[in-house]
């Protein structure tokens, strides 16, 4: 009985100390792991912030003729085969002074004095957006174009935090004119249709340079669901809305680019 006594004595003790020595090698094992962890995650983020900042430098000089949004449309279009990507790059020297107040009347009366973010618009937004229900948005031409460059089109906060990132980075690395050429290029103008050439020359077979005060009025009114409205079958609603951005037109300050 001794003998099992004695040899069951030294299990336990054994036992004692191979259960404590691995809950010490588990815990400097965790350390360690989550020490590589943070390191990485640190990498990344140092990565990611580098790359924005190069590829926002980039982009002031190089023409953008690819988006998230493109991609987006391939896919959901590629099962039916009715995918198609019709865009073309203009100069913003090349595009109607016109087309450019059309903009400007409608989506961004402000563009030229705020630094990427209307915060008031923002706060008007937020607060009707809370009384009535609503899902109105306050995004300026900078931030359409962050978000049309950088970003997927969801509505989260983290999307609405990077796009303000990116805004704030097109404002200090890019003119007023960069923005405004950048976001002619690449807004969606209809089904698989981008750009206000391609938007002149399908719709009214001229050149963006060539665009009138109607013609500017009534692309930049379908801009915020192009594929939703039509210009050559305008509702009431739409009606209306070009005749309050020509109304805006003649009042805005004619952009001086730097």
């Amino acid at each position: 009985m001794n003998f099992f006594h004695k040899n069951i004595e030294k299990f336990r003790r054994i036992n004692y100390f191979c259960r404590k020595y691995i809950a010490l090698a588990k815990k400097e094992l965790s350390k360690k792991l989550w020490k590589t962890a943070r390191r990485f995650i640190l990498r990344v983020a140092l990565f990611c912030f580098l790359y924005s900042i190069l590829s926002v430098i980039l982009f002031r000089w190089l023409p953008v003729h690819y988006t998230p949004l493109m991609f987006i449309r391939y896919i959901e279009n590629i099962d039916n085969g009715a995918y198609r990507n019709i865009r073309e790059w203009k100069s913003i020297d090349d595009i109607s002074e016109n087309m450019i107040l059309a903009v400007i009347a409608a989506e961004d009366n402000l563009f030229m004095s705020h630094f990427g973010i209307d915060w008031d618009a923002l706060k008007k937004a937020a607060a009707q957006n809370r009384i009535y229900g609503t899902r109105l948005g306050a995004s300026t031409i900078t931030q359409q174009t962050a978000k049309n460059v950088y970003l997927l089109p969801s509505r989260t906060w983290s999307r609405k935090i990077l796009e303000a990132y990116f805004s704030v980075l097109m404002e200090i690395f890019w003119s007023k004119k960069r923005i405004m050429e950048v976001y002619l290029n690449i807004i969606e103008v209809g089904d698989g249709l981008y750009g206000v050439e391609t938007a002149a020359q399908t719709y009214f077979g001229k050149t963006a340079g060539e665009l009138s005060v109607n013609e500017a009025s009534q692309i930049a009114s379908i801009l915020p669901n192009p594929r939703k409205f039509k210009i050559h079958s305008p509702t009431e609603e739409l009606r209306k809305k070009q005749i309050r951005i020509r109304s805006s037109m003649r009042r805005i300050k004619r952009p001086v680019w730097e």
